[in-house]
């Protein structure tokens, strides 16, 4: 296999480690940041500097995205997405490319959980899952990957799950943990395609104390979480900022899993 080379990123040797912390001048987009993991991911990123775009589909955040503006000296504006659907998708980057002339990351997070034993889970179920977090990732990150083949540079990081890893349990979750795995290997081809102009990786959270369905189930995950607890949102920001800035130029293909130490036992 013959990859386009990748220029090496010499103007970096000198910079102090916090400067390559910084997404000061960077425009980052991150789909389904306005509640959860994904508005943990805006804060981090207006934190360090970037300008946001960040979509919302049932969800309004105008107001959360004038907050962050304001707090941060950064430009945050919300933009309406359906990632499930392919001309919703298509209007947020036309809407995204009118804001912004050049897009340096790009962060497909929106998914759904989704709980029923394989034998009682519908044709029509099974495909709803996949259309939201699989087929999604491909209808973001193809019209990404053309922006950034255009500008020659570009960093795209997707929200996979340790459930693409390992099969949890008790509750049966057999469409969902096919749907992570898929995010995963799909961003693993992406980052080999794409290795001249972009990298590619994604984020696995274990369990995390969100809104999203199964928190009730947490007194059954813990025990087998070594360190005896779930996680924070906030406790993921690291690893995003980690992947968006220039602290990670020689990182793609990686899948950074973030679980407490649910997946090492």
């Amino acid at each position: 296999m013959t990859f386009q080379v990748n220029p090496v990123p010499t103007h970096l040797e000198n910079k102090h480690v916090f400067e390559l912390f910084s997404l000061k001048g960077k425009n980052a987009v991150v789909f389904g940041g306005s509640k959860g993991i994904g508005l943990s991911v805006c804060s981090a990123f207006a934190q360090a500097g970037a300008n946001i775009v960040m979509t919302y589909h049932s969800t309004p955040c105008k107001d959360t995205a004038v907050k962050l503006a304001k707090e941060n000296g950064v430009r945050v504006d919300a933009v309406a997405c359906n990632v499930g659907d392919e001309q919703s998708v298509a209007n947020a980057f036309e809407e995204i490319k009118r804001l912004h002339e050049k897009i340096d990351v790009v962060v497909a997070n929106a998914g759904i959980a989704f709980r029923s034993a394989a034998e009682e889970c519908t044709t029509e179920q099974w495909e709803h899952v996949m259309n939201v977090n699989v087929t999604s990732i491909h209808r973001i990150a193809s019209r990404a990957g053309q922006i950034f083949k255009q500008q020659g540079f570009g960093n795209f990081i997707a929200t996979s799950s340790m459930s693409g890893t390992i099969v949890n349990t008790p509750q049966k979750v057999s469409a969902y943990c096919t749907s992570k795995a898929a995010v995963k290997h799909y961003c693993k081809a992406l980052a080999t395609e794409w290795a001249g102009f972009a990298r590619v990786n994604t984020v696995s959270p274990g369990y995390i104390a969100t809104d999203m369905p199964g928190y009730q189930f947490r007194k059954d995950w813990e025990p087998y979480v070594p360190m005896q607890r779930i996680g924070l949102s906030t406790e993921l920001r690291g690893s995003y900022l980690f992947l968006a800035s220039d602290a990670s130029t020689f990182v793609t293909g990686l899948d950074l899993i973030i679980d407490g130490g649910y997946t090492i036992i």
